[in-house]
């Protein structure tokens, strides 16, 4: 396993656990940080016996408390401004375009950065202390790392203005039903037991199939034409007919292979 100096990685079966390592700063994301999550992401995007990622933090403080302001003041031209943009976006991109699904626990709050962090990712899942808050209004600036568009997307045009331009924190439970998180951990349960049960059933899945349906949703987010989606489903459909685990299913319903392929 690659060690890096602002996350852990950690494998449990076929998930694998990232966790954003900077408690002392709320998890904030610096440069470095954003970097170390899209090489992860990267590294670990073709691992055969893997099913799911889950992004957290570190601690109960915060999911990831927005960008590293200590570090992110420095920035103050209209240049440096699109390179930050271009250098987040670019590093979420590899959570969004990750090849299985990927799941934030929601740790703690999801603030500016860390709630565009967490709707890159597939899913969201709460422990009941979490909340999302996309606050960059109150710095008086919009969303920077490519989250706009996911906010729009995930509530469409009229609720992303209102929460964007509210700049309010949802507790966990009100973003729940406001449709930006999917599960919230009951009383009393970790927030990796809530995990486990909201991924029970894709687990159970085989991973040829997970990866399908992960390819057709990743062409969906990005605005491929139907032609092009349609085309990323053939590919699928083909490899998952011709593959063994289809003819075990098919046999198991108590019908042959097709005479070609009998021994």
């Amino acid at each position: 396993m690659v060690r890096y100096a602002n996350l852990t990685a950690e494998s449990a079966g076929e998930v694998l656990w990232l966790r954003v390592n900077r408690p002392d700063s709320r998890n904030a994301l610096s440069r470095a940080t954003l970097a170390e999550l899209a090489h992860a992401c990267s590294a670990h995007a073709s691992e055969p016996a893997l099913k799911a990622l889950v992004i957290s933090g570190t601690g109960s403080r915060a999911f990831a408390a927005g960008g590293d302001l200590k570090e992110l003041s420095a920035v103050r031209t209209a240049e440096q401004a699109g390179e930050l943009f271009d250098l987040a976006s670019d590093a979420l991109d590899q959570v969004r375009r990750f090849p299985l699904p990927v799941v934030a626990a929601l740790n703690g709050p999801a603030l500016g950065g860390g709630a565009e962090l967490a709707l890159a990712c597939d899913f969201r899942v709460a422990a009941s202390t979490a909340g999302v808050g996309f606050i960059q209004a109150r710095l008086n600036i919009c969303s920077g790392f490519g989250g706009g568009a996911d906010l729009m997307q995930r509530l469409g045009s009229s609720g992303a203005l209102l929460h964007g331009l509210g700049g309010s924190v949802l507790d966990a439970s009100a973003a729940l039903a406001a449709g930006l998180v999917d599960a919230v951990a009951a009383e009393g349960e970790a927030l990796e037991q809530s995990v486990a049960r909201f991924l029970a059933p894709i687990l159970r899945q085989k991973s040829q199939v997970i990866r399908a349906y992960k390819a057709m949703a990743i062409a969906t987010r990005f605005g491929e034409p139907l032609r092009a989606r349609r085309v990323v489903e053939r590919e699928w459909f083909t490899r998952t007919w011709v593959h063994d685990d289809h003819w075990a299913a098919v046999e198991a319903l108590g019908f042959d292979k097709p005479r070609a392929e009998r021994v």
